[in-house]
Parts: C-alpha cells; structure tokens; sequence
C-alpha cells in the first residue's frame, strides 16, 4: 500500500468518525430536548390537574347551587301538574271532588312508610272514584336529623314522576315507601339517583323514561324540591306523616296521632268526609 493511499485511507477514517460524532451528539441534543419538554409537559399536567381539582372544590355543591336558585321563583323549574307561584300547590284529583285531604310526609320517615304500606292503595282508589282530592306536601327535614341528602333527592324525583303525571307521581310514591324500597332513616339510600331510577322502574309510566331518568340525573327539580321544604316548614307541622282534611287535622279516634292502621285510617276519613 503506498503511502498517499495510506494517508487517503486515514483521512477518511477521520471524517466517518467526525460525521459519526456529529450524529451522535445531534441524537444527545434531541433526546435532551425531548426529555425537557416531557418534563415541562407532565409539570403543566399537574399544574392543571391541581388547578382542575381546585376549581371543582370550589363550585357549588348541587344543593347549594340549587338553593341560591330557589331564592328566585322565576328561575325554578317546576314540574307540570302544578300551581302556585312555586309550583309547591301539588293537587291530584278529580276536579269534582269536594274535599281535599293534605298529606304531609318526608320521604325518608319510617312512620310515612308505615302509612303507605298499610294506606296508600286505599287513598289512590278514593281518589279515583272521586271521594277526595289529596293535596301532597313534601318535607326533607330527616336529611338535617340523621344527615345526608335522600330527602331532597327523593322530593326532587317525585317531582320529576309529576312532571310525567299525576297518576305516576302517586304510583311512584308508593314504590319508594314500599316495604321493599323503602331504606332505614339512617341509610340515605335515596341520595342515590340511580337507585331511584331503579325504584321508578316499576312505574310503567316511568320505566325507561329518558325525560324522567334525566330530571333526576340533571337535578331539574333541586330547587323546587327545597322551596317544597320551606312551604313544610312554614305549615307549622312537627311530625310526619300528617294528615288534614280541608285543613283540619285526620287522627285516629280519641287520640292526636295519624290513623295508621287501615281500619281507624277508614274510620277517621269516613268521620273527615262527612264533617
């Protein structure tokens, strides 16, 4: 090999490491680069993650939302198959009917659910065949005593079955007092909007009602479900279930309690009726 090929041969040697140094600290750079922006990358992703879970601590809760609305009666959706400037006069009925008997109850209240189980089938037929209207009032006051939201829960989806009709706002009550729905006080399983939905399923007026599902789902009714509890509050009763006919207190014979019993319940409204 002569010397000048020799030299030709190291010379480009030299420039093939040169260019192969130059490629590798070109990949150096590049990596560096990429690991900076990932890094910028995944701080940001906190930073919003943060600031994300800081603004969502900060919203309203559901019901505080709800009830900055309820100070406004214009802003309140109230169901269909209501009156008053609230939407809280809640009267089912026959139109002819001459009485009208007001039941106060909390949808939460062991007692309420007693009185459904043993009565509720006997109002719905007096109301069809036309012997009384009955007026509901809903209270939520057991949400305060044994804490949680099932009350207002429950009164804004039994707001959501009056939307649909008077017919599945009775028939969907009874669901939810039912011996098999109806929780313990303490268990605040109506705050579950999926479990009322569940309990609505077996309305066929409700079942697979997507306007339904979604009022529910939505809180549609929040806000007029909480001015349905102020308009309990105000009503001066203490304890549910309550019972008025044409605003005079319905209670069991010689004593100051509600008729439970479907006997003294017959024998108290046939006694209401005729006064």
């Amino acid at each position: 090999m002569s010397a000048r090929n020799n030299q030709a041969n190291k010379a480009a040697a030299r420039e093939r490491l040169k260019a192969e140094r130059e490629r590798q600290a070109k990949k150096d750079k590049t990596k560096r680069q990429l690991v900076v922006a990932g890094s910028v990358v995944a701080v940001l992703a906190i930073a919003g993650g943060v600031g994300y879970f800081v603004v969502q601590a900060n919203k309203p809760k559901a019901w505080e939302a709800a009830a900055e609305t309820a100070k406004d009666s214009s802003a309140i959706t109230k169901p269909a198959n209501t009156t008053g400037a609230d939407g809280t006069t809640v009267v089912i009925g026959k139109a002819e009917a001459k009485k009208t008997l007001q039941l106060f109850e909390d949808p939460r209240c062991p007692s309420c659910a007693a009185f459904e189980q043993a009565n509720g089938e006997q109002v719905k037929k007096d109301v069809d065949a036309g012997k009384y209207k009955v007026q509901y009032i809903g209270a939520t006051f057991i949400d305060n005593m044994a804490g949680g939201e099932g009350s207002k829960n429950a009164t804004s989806a039994l707001g959501a079955a009056l939307n649909v009709s008077g017919e599945a706002f009775l028939e969907y009550k009874g669901k939810l007092y039912s011996q098999a729905n109806h929780p313990d006080e303490r268990d605040d399983k109506f705050a579950d909007d999926n479990y009322l939905i569940k309990v609505a399923d077996q309305v066929p007026a409700l079942k697979g009602n997507k306007k339904f599902q979604d009022a529910v789902k939505g809180g549609t009714f929040d806000a007029w479900a909480l001015k349905m509890s102020e308009k309990f509050d105000g009503s001066g009763i203490k304890g549910t279930p309550t019972l008025k006919m044409d605003g005079k207190t319905v209670v069991k014979e010689g004593t100051e309690a509600a008729p439970m019993a479907p006997a003294d319940f017959q024998a108290a409204m046939e006694k209401a009726l005729k006064a």
